[in-house]
């Protein structure tokens, strides 16, 4: 009886540890949703200026980005998935630099536009003597 309530035993505990190793690999599924997510951020951010705005961040993006679809690749998916949300962060706020780094030399241009303006106002509306 004893020999059989071991192997009982043994069998049980080798059944829940599959059980176990079976749900852990179920409750990380490769991240392929986020690194797509991820994707269209890096491309947002190149089509708002961000590799001649900020190009460090949107080079961590994209190295991010390429490690995040390696680590998917080697079925890695908590790495995957952390660095699909830092590309993805990444990307965001090189877009957010470049359109604020866009948005300042606009700025900048309407000033100088209008310093010429006042200037050229200011010649035309002096007496000439």
């Amino acid at each position: 009886m004893l020999i059989r309530l071991s192997t009982f035993t043994r069998n049980a505990a080798a059944c829940a540890a599959i059980a176990i190793v079976a749900a852990a690999c179920a409750t990380t599924p490769i991240p392929n949703e986020k690194i797509a997510v991820a994707k269209a951020s890096v491309q947002r951010a190149e089509q708002a200026g961000a590799p001649e705005f900020a190009p460090v961040d949107m080079a961590a993006a994209r190295a991010k980005l390429a490690r995040a679809e390696k680590a998917a690749a080697n079925h890695e998916a908590q790495p995957a998935t952390e660095l699909a949300e830092q590309a993805n962060a990444d990307a965001q706020l090189a877009e957010a630099t470049a359109q604020q780094q866009r948005s300042h030399k606009a700025a900048a241009e309407s000033d100088a536009g209008m310093q010429a303006l006042r200037a050229e106002s200011m010649r035309n509306t002096q007496p000439t003597q």
